[in-house]
């Protein structure tokens, strides 16, 4: 930019949080490389005049000519001095107010033209007065202040002109950068003044605040000390008194609940000597907490609480059918019960135990039972317990001591007699702190546990009149002397129709709510649900069932938020888009008869199963290979059945010396799954004697049975199940032990509707049965 004639310039050094005003004399400190250029060009000239303007914004480096205020200070440089880490300390005095008119040059260092702006001075009464208020005002501040020395005001207050007074003060205040620039802008000076004033008021009351605050912090303080003194009083006077007033709130309260407490006398004045042993106990001393936690947990239990029962028969009825679909065996007991109760008015709880496999109701028919009796529920897992102290509690010797599952279980109820559910008996295990099962013997018999004995509680506590209801997947699990104080009550498993009623009436109900559909908007079809049933789930509860109902729900969500459709209608043709390709086989035994291959029926912990056994004779010197994961009793069963047929090789049409010609081998396919029981010996026989005549066996026989050496049939175990699992496989005829005969009529009547049942007694009748031809039979010459 070109300067005009009459025009001057002068170094420009832009100050950073700071304002200079004329008069005002300070050290400053510069380290930017273009202010320093600015104090070396003012140094050359013979006055060593600059200006200084304050940046708007503190942060910016290298300001630009609107980041600066237009309005500055001339001044001259007294004395500059370069510091070793090289800054340079400059003593600046404040001159004159300068307008800022134009940027001559911004390369090395900022240069600027400017016009000087003369005060506006007004003499008379008003500025004397504003005078006089301006300094009344800065003295009562500096009483205030603790950061400017009272010596300031005689200074300020020997100041006779009124524009150097309001610059002097100004410069003293600890103000913000904006109001200390608009002091500077404002030339006329009483202007300035009444400004001053305003801002001196300002920062007066914040100070008068600050003050306030204070006192209330140190007034809080002195409070607290207070306090702790009295507190410390307080304690030495209990201590003489023998600390009787230190818990007597505390005491109060709980005497308050012993007189509503409904309890036997004794169980009250147990609960009344202990409070009386915690008014004794100082407050400092941990015991205190103990006892007082002791006492809490005996006002909590409910020692003559309870509930009526329901007697009505018919409204129990309706409950439990409401709730699940067959199980009538369950369903009478739970009736006999309360018929019984209706006529005696007092019966000693039952203990049921529901034993089945996984996903068939057992836990919520628990909770059936309660809500059909009108009783409080609760329910406990004994999954995984291995500690005695888990059932019984722990002694209250021992720090963090509390009662066992069975006092914690009563306490939760609220009454004494809930139905009480013990989840998974069947899971407990032992070590070294001691056996939980033995711990529940007392629990579980009717002639002991009305005084139960917790170690915590140390009262004997009733609980002859709960219902103790208890689950298990297999009764071996469950250590004899425990299972001998229960009623056990099969839940076998459940048919294809049982599980398409369950799933129609109860299953897919339940999900369509969890997942915000209706009727109107889902539907899936009768044979999609049989069909979901067969070929996706395998099992004998319907637990699978309900996980594959929420897949078709999920993926019905889907279609409709997307807007595709507005209703999804799941058939038996559509359901493989929904379910993908089909996972179980479904009534296909086997294609067709086959030589060494029979069917056997298998028990297990998830319900029946079907069996094959293969045989396959290879050359060789008699040598007996079983393979398929097999237990001790299965491996028995083969040599059994092995000898079986040496023994019987002549009548069989068999070389009495095919043992020292051939190798045997016995497969169970899925070798990684373990098998074990007796119940497999017949259906080995069976396909050895067929490998042997290459009779082929038929492929729509299934059996079950136990063989001898002299070839007897024995009963076994699980007979609902394993023909559960014969009618889901397709089988057509199923071979049983004569002695398992009286079993049959806990089939269900439609699976005795498809399958022919033949019980026998001899292995040579299961030949018969089981080969498509005799093979007894002569040849004729």
């Amino acid at each position: 930019m070109a300067v005009k004639e009459g025009e001057h310039l002068l170094p420009l050094l832009p100050l950073r949080g700071l304002i200079v005003f004329p008069t005002m004399v300070l050290h400053l400190d510069v380290g930017r490389e273009k202010s320093v250029q600015a104090l070396e060009k003012a140094m050359v000239d013979d006055e060593n005049m600059i200006l200084l303007a304050t940046q708007k914004e503190l942060q910016i480096e290298v300001p630009t000519e609107e980041d600066i205020y237009e309005i500055g200070t001339i001044a001259k440089i007294r004395q500059m001095l370069k510091l070793p880490n090289g800054t340079i300390r400059v003593l600046v005095e404040g001159l004159k107010r300068a307008r800022i008119k134009g940027y001559a040059n911004t390369d090395d260092c900022y240069f600027v033209t400017y016009e000087e702006l003369p005060e506006r001075e007004e003499e008379g009464l008003d500025t004397d007065a504003l005078m006089r208020a301006v300094l009344d005002h800065f003295e009562q501040y500096l009483r205030l202040s603790k950061k400017l020395s009272p010596e300031t005001y005689s200074v300020v207050a020997d100041i006779g002109e009124p524009g150097r007074l309001a610059d002097v003060i100004a410069s003293h205040l600890p103000l913000k950068v904006a109001d200390k620039q608009t002091i500077l802008e404002t030339l006329d000076v009483q202007a300035r003044l009444e400004k001053l004033l305003s801002l001196i008021h300002n920062e007066k009351e914040v100070l008068e605040l600050e003050k306030k605050i204070s006192s209330r912090v140190k007034k809080q303080m002195e409070k607290t000390q207070k306090e702790y003194y009295l507190r410390e009083q307080m304690k030495a006077i209990q201590k003489e008194l023998g600390e009787k007033e230190g818990r007597m709130a505390e005491v109060e309260e709980l005497r308050d609940k012993l007189i509503n407490l409904k309890a036997p006398e004794q169980i009250k004045q147990k609960i009344d000597k202990e409070i009386d042993r915690l008014e004794k106990v100082p407050t400092s001393s941990a015991e205190g907490g103990v006892i007082r936690t002791y006492i809490e947990w005996l006002l909590e239990l409910p020692w003559l609480n309870e509930t009526e029962d329901d007697l009505s028969l018919k409204k129990a009825e309706k409950v439990l059918n409401e709730d699940h679909y067959g199980l009538e065996k369950i369903k009478e007991r739970v009736l006999e019960y309360l018929a019984v109760q209706q006529m005696t008015r007092k019966l000693k709880g039952p203990i049921l135990c529901l034993a089945g496999p996984p996903g068939v109701g057992k836990t919520s028919l628990a909770k059936s039972i309660a809500r059909a009796l009108n009783r409080n529920f609760v329910r406990i897992s004994l999954g995984g317990v291995r500690d005695e102290a888990e059932i019984r509690g722990h002694r209250r010797t021992y720090v963090g001591a509390m009662p066992g599952r069975i006092i914690q279980g009563m306490k939760q109820a609220g009454s004494i007699n809930p139905v009480f559910l013990l989840d998974e008996i069947d899971k407990m295990s032992m070590d070294f702190r001691g056996d939980p099962s033995a711990a529940l013997l007392e629990v579980l018999d009717a002639n002991q546990n009305y005084a139960f004995s917790d170690h915590y509680i140390e009262i004997p506590y009733d609980l002859s009149k709960v219902m103790f209801i208890t689950t298990a997947n297999a009764v071996h699990n469950i250590p004899r002397p425990l299972l001998d104080r229960m009623e056990v009550l099969y839940i076998s498993g459940y048919t294809e129709i049982e599980k398409e009623e369950i799933a129609k009436s109860h299953l897919i109900p339940k999900q369509l709510k969890e997942h915000g559909l209706t009727k109107e908007n889902m539907q899936i079809q009768s044979g999609a649900i049989l069909k979901l049933i067969r070929n996706y789930t395998r099992e004998a509860g319907v637990r699978n069932l309900e996980r594959g109902i929420g897949r078709l729900c999920r993926k019905a969500v889907k279609i409709l938020v997307s807007g595709t459709k507005k209703k999804v209608i799941v058939t038996p043709k559509n359901l493989e888009t929904f379910m993908g390709p089909e996972r179980f086989r479904y009534g296909r035994a086997e294609e067709s008869d086959q030589v060494g291959v029979a069917t056997g029926l298998a028990w297990t912990e998830t319900g029946g199963d079907t069996l094959s056994v293969e045989v396959s004779l290879l050359p060789g010197k008699g040598k007996l290979t079983l393979t398929g994961k097999l237990g001790d009793v299965m491996k028995e069963s083969a040599q059994a059945a092995f000898s079986y047929i040496r023994s019987r090789a002549e009548e069989l049409n068999i070389d009495p010396s095919f043992y020292e010609k051939q190798d045997i081998h016995i497969h169970v396919p899925e070798g990684a799954i373990p098998k074990d029981g007796p119940s497999a010996g017949i259906t080995m026989a069976t396909a050895l004697v067929s490998a042997l005549t290459g009779i082929p066996v038929s492929r729509f026989v299934a059996m079950t049975g136990e063989i001898t050496l002299r070839g007897r049939v024995l009963p076994i175990g699980g007979l609902k199940e394993k023909t559960l699992s014969a009618h889901r496989a397709g089988i057509k005829h199923v071979i049983l032990p004569r002695e398992n005969e009286k079993d049959l009529q806990d089939i269900p009547k439609s699976v005795q509707k498809d399958l022919q049942f033949t019980p026998v007694e001899h292995m040579d009748e299961v030949l018969r049965l089981a080969l498509v031809r005799d093979p007894y039979a002569r040849e004729e010459s």
